[in-house]
């Protein structure tokens, strides 16, 4: 599956401070890089979209997290390996197919298209491989096999489950006691009331074939993947065994990166199969988190359609800690506005002050937990000085407004593309 094209970095002077990360397991700031790795890639695998509606602002803000994270980890000299799932088979997709009267593959096809374009507007940077459940869908049959084969496996009814007994450590990703767990499982697509399961907290691998749903050859019959194996199948594959960050909106916690984990764990017996679980918070409206079931979302799509500049959307995301819930206003729009028209007056001031400080705070506040408000006060507070004395605009010889590519305003729109992802080019339209 392709991915969308990729914004330009540009280059900043010396090299970034180390990465330190909030951890789900510990609960503390942990480094993000293993000492140990030598020179071998950061392996970051995040969880995408099931497709069957536009990326709303809380998928926008996990993923904007993570595109920071593989910002300051390229800044800091290291090379990122960055992989990304498609889940363009699952029963929602199925389900809004089926209520729209097209074919689910139109539906997975159109919605992919819009979240590339939606990621490209806002300047994330791609994945490395970015791949659906359809066409990884013989890297799913092999690990199940696979499991099988190492006793991990049963099935009821034609449709194979794993057994959590298979992993001795189930549940440390989360952390939760079984009535949690098995809670959350019933409430996010699991079936743990189902007659038959060794244990209610066993999650599927393989659906057998239900009438009008479509389904591939198997040594186990013909089905379709269950929703965890995906991802466990795809990381190993385009990873390795043991990767350093897993990530995902923090309702994925459980039980998808509990279950996924644990499948690549009872294979391979490294554990934890992720160094590094990191999680981000969940965007609310109308005082509820957004979802597709509850119908109250802001889709990034319509903000832009109506209007909002992508500079000012990725603004007023990064205006919030990664980990923390929040609620989405159009105050928060208005403020990343006017924000945003600040910094771009800032750098447009002749004689703006030094902006070496500015890169060593921005790189600090990240550095720490991606502490993103601090970055953006730091930024606040450098264009206030600029703009404190600020005489007429300078005007290059192309006859636009702004400022030559070297001094220290050059270096402080550098600052602000490279480490926080905003072009601070006027008019900019988002695709770098």
């Amino acid at each position: 599956m392709q991915s969308w094209p990729a914004c330009p970095l540009p280059a900043l002077p010396g090299t970034g401070r180390p990465l330190r990360l909030l951890d789900t397991v510990t609960g503390r700031l942990e480094p993000a890089v293993d000492p140990a790795a030598g020179g071998r890639p950061f392996r970051m695998y995040v969880c995408g979209i099931t497709p069957y509606d536009a990326t709303h602002l809380g998928h926008a803000f996990t993923y904007l997290t993570f595109d920071l994270v593989n910002r300051v980890l390229r800044d800091g000299g290291h090379e990122v390996r960055y992989a990304q799932n498609v889940t363009d088979v699952d029963d929602p997709l199925l389900e809004r197919a089926e209520r729209d009267g097209v074919d689910w593959r139109q539906v997975a096809s159109r919605e992919t298209d819009l979240f590339r374009s939606d990621m490209a507007a806002l300047r994330v940077l791609p994945p490395d491989a970015y791949v659906g459940v359809v066409e990884a869908i013989p890297l799913i049959i092999e690990m199940v096999a696979e499991l099988a084969a190492a006793g991990a496996t049963y099935q009821v009814d034609g449709d194979v489950y794993f057994s959590v007994a298979a992993a001795p450590d189930f549940g440390y990703v989360s952390r939760l006691g079984q009535e949690q767990m098995r809670r959350l499982s019933a409430e996010r697509g699991g079936d743990p009331d189902r007659r038959g399961k060794k244990d209610p907290l066993d999650p599927l691998l393989w659906r057998v074939r239900r009438p009008g749903e479509p389904s591939w050859p198997s040594p186990f019959g013909p089905g379709r993947p269950g929703w965890h194996i995906e991802c466990a199948a795809i990381a190993r594959h385009h990873l390795g065994d043991v990767i350093d960050l897993q990530g995902g909106g923090s309702d994925l916690v459980f039980p998808h990166h509990e279950c996924s984990s644990a499948h690549a764990e009872a294979l391979t017996g490294h554990n934890p199969f992720a160094r590094r679980y990191v999680h981000t918070g969940m965007v609310g409206l109308d005082g509820h988190k957004m979802s597709k079931s509850r119908g109250n979302l802001e889709f990034v799509s319509r903000l832009l359609a109506h209007g909002a500049e992508p500079a000012a959307v990725r603004l007023a995301l990064l205006a919030h800690r990664h980990h923390e819930d929040w609620e989405w206003t159009p105050a928060e729009l208005s403020a990343a506005g006017h924000r945003l028209g600040r910094w771009r007056a800032a750098v447009a001031v002749p004689g703006a002050p030094d902006a070496m400080g500015l890169l060593a705070e921005v790189r600090a506040a990240l550095a720490e937990g991606l502490d993103t408000p601090a970055a953006l006060a730091a930024v606040d507070r450098w264009a206030d000085a600029a703009l404190a004395t600020a005489g007429p605009p300078a005007t290059h010889a192309s006859g636009t407004t702004g400022t030559p590519d070297t001094g220290p305003d050059a270096l402080a729109r550098r600052v602000v593309d490279t480490l926080l992802g905003v072009d601070l080019a006027v008019g900019e339209l988002g695709g770098g």
